[in-house]
Protein backbone atom coordinates (compact mmCIF):
# COMPACT_ATOMS: atom_id res chain seq x y z
CA UNK A 1 0.00 0.00 0.00
CA UNK A 2 1.22 3.46 -0.86
CA UNK A 3 0.28 6.60 1.00
CA UNK A 4 0.92 10.08 -0.32
CA UNK A 5 0.97 13.38 1.50
CA UNK A 6 -0.03 16.22 -0.85
CA UNK A 7 2.87 18.59 -1.27
CA UNK A 8 4.99 18.62 -4.39
CA UNK A 9 2.59 17.54 -7.14
CA UNK A 10 5.33 15.77 -9.07
CA UNK A 11 4.61 17.88 -12.13
CA UNK A 12 1.65 15.90 -13.49
CA UNK A 13 -1.19 17.90 -15.04
CA UNK A 14 -4.60 16.43 -15.87
CA UNK A 15 -7.49 17.18 -18.18
CA UNK A 16 -11.06 15.91 -17.94
CA UNK A 17 -12.23 13.83 -20.92
CA UNK A 18 -16.04 14.10 -20.87
CA UNK A 19 -16.25 12.87 -24.48
CA UNK A 20 -14.90 9.45 -23.45
CA UNK A 21 -17.84 7.09 -23.16
CA UNK A 22 -17.94 3.70 -21.50
CA UNK A 23 -20.26 1.68 -23.72
CA UNK A 24 -20.92 -1.01 -21.15
CA UNK A 25 -22.42 1.37 -18.58
CA UNK A 26 -24.50 3.24 -21.19
CA UNK A 27 -25.96 0.10 -22.83
CA UNK A 28 -29.69 -0.44 -22.09
CA UNK A 29 -29.15 -4.10 -21.15
CA UNK A 30 -26.44 -3.14 -18.64
CA UNK A 31 -28.67 -0.43 -17.17
CA UNK A 32 -31.45 -2.99 -16.70
CA UNK A 33 -29.07 -5.34 -14.90
CA UNK A 34 -27.64 -2.59 -12.70
CA UNK A 35 -31.18 -1.60 -11.76
CA UNK A 36 -31.90 -5.20 -10.69
CA UNK A 37 -28.65 -5.29 -8.72
CA UNK A 38 -29.45 -1.96 -6.97
CA UNK A 39 -26.39 -0.25 -8.47
CA UNK A 40 -28.01 1.96 -11.14
CA UNK A 41 -27.36 5.65 -10.49
CA UNK A 42 -24.66 4.81 -7.95
CA UNK A 43 -21.90 3.64 -10.29
CA UNK A 44 -19.95 5.85 -12.69
CA UNK A 45 -16.90 5.74 -14.92
CA UNK A 46 -14.90 8.83 -15.89
CA UNK A 47 -11.76 9.46 -17.91
CA UNK A 48 -8.93 11.94 -17.43
CA UNK A 49 -5.81 12.52 -19.49
CA UNK A 50 -2.35 13.34 -18.13
CA UNK A 51 0.76 14.91 -19.61
CA UNK A 52 3.77 12.91 -18.44
CA UNK A 53 5.11 9.39 -18.64
CA UNK A 54 3.42 7.27 -16.00
CA UNK A 55 5.71 5.36 -13.67
CA UNK A 56 4.05 2.97 -11.23
CA UNK A 57 6.68 3.60 -8.56
CA UNK A 58 5.67 7.30 -8.65
CA UNK A 59 2.02 6.52 -7.95
CA UNK A 60 2.10 8.72 -4.85
CA UNK A 61 3.13 11.73 -6.94
CA UNK A 62 0.56 10.85 -9.60
CA UNK A 63 -2.36 10.66 -7.14
CA UNK A 64 -1.28 13.70 -5.17
CA UNK A 65 -1.23 15.72 -8.38
CA UNK A 66 -4.56 14.22 -9.46
CA UNK A 67 -6.47 15.20 -6.32
CA UNK A 68 -4.99 18.72 -6.35
CA UNK A 69 -5.48 19.38 -10.06
CA UNK A 70 -7.88 22.24 -10.97
CA UNK A 71 -9.29 20.15 -13.83
CA UNK A 72 -10.03 17.22 -11.51
CA UNK A 73 -11.53 18.93 -8.45
CA UNK A 74 -14.66 20.29 -10.24
CA UNK A 75 -15.19 17.13 -12.31
CA UNK A 76 -14.43 14.06 -10.18
CA UNK A 77 -17.83 12.63 -9.23
CA UNK A 78 -18.88 11.07 -5.94
CA UNK A 79 -22.17 10.53 -4.15
CA UNK A 80 -23.07 12.73 -1.20
CA UNK A 81 -23.62 10.73 2.00
CA UNK A 82 -26.24 13.19 3.17
CA UNK A 83 -28.30 13.95 0.03
CA UNK A 84 -27.56 10.89 -2.11
CA UNK A 85 -26.93 13.25 -5.05
CA UNK A 86 -23.88 13.32 -7.29
CA UNK A 87 -21.42 16.01 -6.23
CA UNK A 88 -17.79 16.81 -6.97
CA UNK A 89 -14.87 16.62 -4.59
CA UNK A 90 -15.04 19.76 -2.50
CA UNK A 91 -12.72 18.90 0.39
CA UNK A 92 -8.99 19.53 0.39
CA UNK A 93 -7.30 16.15 0.27
CA UNK A 94 -4.64 15.70 2.96
CA UNK A 95 -3.60 12.08 2.34
CA UNK A 96 -4.09 9.39 -0.31
CA UNK A 97 -3.88 5.62 -0.02
CA UNK A 98 -3.53 3.40 -3.07
CA UNK A 99 -3.50 -0.38 -3.16
CA UNK A 100 -2.10 -2.06 -6.24
CA UNK A 101 -4.66 -4.39 -7.83
CA UNK A 102 -3.15 -7.12 -10.06
CA UNK A 103 -4.54 -7.06 -13.60
CA UNK A 104 -3.22 -9.99 -15.62
CA UNK A 105 -6.28 -11.95 -16.79
CA UNK A 106 -7.04 -11.99 -20.51
CA UNK A 107 -9.84 -14.58 -20.64
CA UNK A 108 -13.16 -15.24 -18.98
CA UNK A 109 -12.10 -18.90 -18.78
CA UNK A 110 -10.80 -17.73 -15.38
CA UNK A 111 -14.35 -18.46 -14.14
CA UNK A 112 -14.74 -21.93 -15.71
CA UNK A 113 -13.98 -23.46 -12.31
CA UNK A 114 -17.44 -22.35 -11.18
CA UNK A 115 -18.83 -25.04 -13.48
CA UNK A 116 -16.10 -27.56 -12.71
CA UNK A 117 -16.68 -27.32 -8.94
CA UNK A 118 -20.49 -27.63 -8.99
CA UNK A 119 -21.13 -24.04 -8.01
CA UNK A 120 -22.98 -23.47 -11.29
CA UNK A 121 -24.78 -26.17 -13.27
CA UNK A 122 -23.84 -26.94 -16.89
CA UNK A 123 -26.95 -25.02 -18.01
CA UNK A 124 -25.71 -21.89 -16.22
CA UNK A 125 -28.08 -22.04 -13.24
CA UNK A 126 -26.45 -21.14 -9.92
CA UNK A 127 -26.86 -23.92 -7.34
CA UNK A 128 -28.94 -22.89 -4.32
CA UNK A 129 -28.05 -23.48 -0.66
CA UNK A 130 -29.66 -23.00 2.74
CA UNK A 131 -30.18 -19.32 3.52
CA UNK A 132 -27.69 -17.61 5.81
CA UNK A 133 -25.91 -14.27 6.20
CA UNK A 134 -22.29 -13.17 5.92
CA UNK A 135 -21.91 -9.67 7.36
CA UNK A 136 -24.81 -7.80 5.74
CA UNK A 137 -25.01 -10.05 2.66
CA UNK A 138 -27.67 -12.75 2.32
CA UNK A 139 -26.24 -16.10 1.22
CA UNK A 140 -28.77 -18.16 -0.72
CA UNK A 141 -26.60 -19.89 -3.32
CA UNK A 142 -23.20 -21.50 -3.79
CA UNK A 143 -21.85 -18.53 -5.77
CA UNK A 144 -22.22 -16.05 -2.91
CA UNK A 145 -20.83 -18.70 -0.59
CA UNK A 146 -17.64 -19.05 -2.63
CA UNK A 147 -17.34 -15.26 -2.85
CA UNK A 148 -17.85 -14.49 0.84
CA UNK A 149 -17.75 -17.42 3.26
CA UNK A 150 -14.09 -18.09 4.06
CA UNK A 151 -14.70 -21.34 5.94
CA UNK A 152 -16.97 -22.77 3.26
CA UNK A 153 -16.00 -26.01 1.56
CA UNK A 154 -15.33 -24.44 -1.84
CA UNK A 155 -13.86 -21.08 -0.86
CA UNK A 156 -10.40 -22.21 -1.98
CA UNK A 157 -11.64 -22.74 -5.55
CA UNK A 158 -10.21 -19.22 -5.95
CA UNK A 159 -6.80 -18.69 -4.35
CA UNK A 160 -5.92 -15.45 -2.59
CA UNK A 161 -3.97 -14.19 -5.65
CA UNK A 162 -7.01 -15.04 -7.81
CA UNK A 163 -9.25 -12.98 -5.52
CA UNK A 164 -6.95 -9.97 -5.77
CA UNK A 165 -7.21 -9.86 -9.58
CA UNK A 166 -9.12 -6.88 -10.98
CA UNK A 167 -11.30 -9.22 -13.08
CA UNK A 168 -12.36 -11.11 -9.93
CA UNK A 169 -12.97 -7.84 -8.03
CA UNK A 170 -15.32 -6.56 -10.76
CA UNK A 171 -17.18 -9.87 -10.88
CA UNK A 172 -17.59 -9.96 -7.09
CA UNK A 173 -18.80 -6.35 -6.92
CA UNK A 174 -21.45 -7.03 -9.58
CA UNK A 175 -22.57 -10.26 -7.89
CA UNK A 176 -22.99 -8.58 -4.49
CA UNK A 177 -24.63 -5.41 -5.84
CA UNK A 178 -26.28 -2.67 -3.81
CA UNK A 179 -28.54 -2.51 -0.76
CA UNK A 180 -31.65 -3.94 -2.47
CA UNK A 181 -29.90 -6.29 -4.88
CA UNK A 182 -32.11 -8.87 -6.60
CA UNK A 183 -29.74 -11.73 -7.30
CA UNK A 184 -29.58 -13.61 -10.59
CA UNK A 185 -30.51 -17.28 -10.85
CA UNK A 186 -28.08 -17.82 -13.73
CA UNK A 187 -24.40 -16.90 -14.11
CA UNK A 188 -24.44 -15.37 -17.62
CA UNK A 189 -25.53 -11.78 -16.76
CA UNK A 190 -22.71 -11.48 -14.20
CA UNK A 191 -20.08 -12.87 -16.58
CA UNK A 192 -21.19 -10.81 -19.56
CA UNK A 193 -21.36 -7.53 -17.64
CA UNK A 194 -17.97 -8.20 -16.02
CA UNK A 195 -16.44 -8.91 -19.44
CA UNK A 196 -17.89 -5.76 -21.06
CA UNK A 197 -16.84 -3.53 -18.16
CA UNK A 198 -13.34 -5.02 -18.05
CA UNK A 199 -12.92 -4.45 -21.81
CA UNK A 200 -14.10 -0.86 -21.44
CA UNK A 201 -11.70 -0.05 -18.63
CA UNK A 202 -8.53 -2.06 -19.33
CA UNK A 203 -6.14 -1.46 -22.24
CA UNK A 204 -4.28 -4.16 -24.16
CA UNK A 205 -1.78 -4.30 -27.01
CA UNK A 206 -0.01 -6.93 -29.08
CA UNK A 207 3.58 -7.46 -27.97
CA UNK A 208 5.72 -6.70 -31.05
CA UNK A 209 8.20 -9.47 -30.19
CA UNK A 210 5.96 -12.32 -29.05
CA UNK A 211 2.82 -11.20 -30.98
CA UNK A 212 0.81 -12.08 -27.87
CA UNK A 213 -1.84 -9.81 -26.38
CA UNK A 214 -0.73 -8.20 -23.13
CA UNK A 215 -2.40 -5.84 -20.67
CA UNK A 216 -0.82 -2.39 -20.48
CA UNK A 217 -3.02 -0.90 -17.74
CA UNK A 218 -2.08 -0.57 -14.07
CA UNK A 219 -4.93 -0.69 -11.55
CA UNK A 220 -5.11 0.87 -8.09
CA UNK A 221 -7.84 0.98 -5.46
CA UNK A 222 -7.85 4.50 -4.07
CA UNK A 223 -8.97 6.24 -0.87
CA UNK A 224 -8.49 9.91 -0.01
CA UNK A 225 -8.60 11.69 3.36
CA UNK A 226 -9.38 15.25 4.34
CA UNK A 227 -8.88 16.82 7.78
CA UNK A 228 -11.90 14.86 9.13
CA UNK A 229 -10.93 11.41 7.82
CA UNK A 230 -11.87 9.49 4.69
CA UNK A 231 -13.62 11.74 2.15
CA UNK A 232 -13.36 9.64 -1.03
CA UNK A 233 -14.91 7.42 -2.28
CA UNK A 234 -17.20 8.00 0.73
CA UNK A 235 -17.02 8.92 4.39
CA UNK A 236 -18.83 5.62 5.09
CA UNK A 237 -16.83 2.44 4.64
CA UNK A 238 -18.38 -0.57 2.91
CA UNK A 239 -17.01 -3.49 0.91
CA UNK A 240 -19.17 -2.38 -2.02
CA UNK A 241 -18.04 1.26 -1.92
CA UNK A 242 -14.93 1.64 -4.05
CA UNK A 243 -12.94 3.68 -6.54
CA UNK A 244 -10.53 2.00 -8.95
CA UNK A 245 -8.04 4.01 -10.98
CA UNK A 246 -7.10 2.19 -14.21
CA UNK A 247 -4.05 3.86 -15.75
CA UNK A 248 -3.16 3.47 -19.44
CA UNK A 249 0.49 4.61 -19.66
CA UNK A 250 0.53 4.55 -23.48
CA UNK A 251 -2.56 6.71 -24.15
CA UNK A 252 -1.85 8.63 -20.93
CA UNK A 253 -5.42 8.15 -19.75
CA UNK A 254 -6.73 7.23 -16.31
CA UNK A 255 -10.18 5.67 -16.01
CA UNK A 256 -11.95 6.04 -12.67
CA UNK A 257 -14.57 3.42 -11.79
CA UNK A 258 -16.65 4.50 -8.80
CA UNK A 259 -19.49 2.92 -6.83
CA UNK A 260 -21.09 3.93 -3.53
CA UNK A 261 -23.15 1.28 -1.73
CA UNK A 262 -26.77 2.11 -1.18
CA UNK A 263 -30.21 1.83 -2.78
CA UNK A 264 -29.97 2.17 -6.55
CA UNK A 265 -32.52 3.70 -8.90
CA UNK A 266 -35.68 1.60 -9.06
CA UNK A 267 -37.21 2.95 -12.27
Amino acid sequence: MAAGEPGDSGGYCFRFLPQKTFRCLSAPETASRLRQWSMLGRVAAQAFGFDQTFQAHRMDDFLTAFFKDPNVIPNLKLLSDSSGQWITLGAEVKKIEATNVPCTQLSMSFFNRLYDEDIVRANGHIIKCLDSFCDSFPISDELRKVLLVEDSEKYEVFSQPDREEFLFCLFKHLCLGGALCQYEDVLHPYLETTKLLYKDLVSVRKNPQTKKIQITSSVFKVMAYDSNGVCYPSTKSHEQTFSYFIVDPIKRHVHVLYHCYGVGEMS
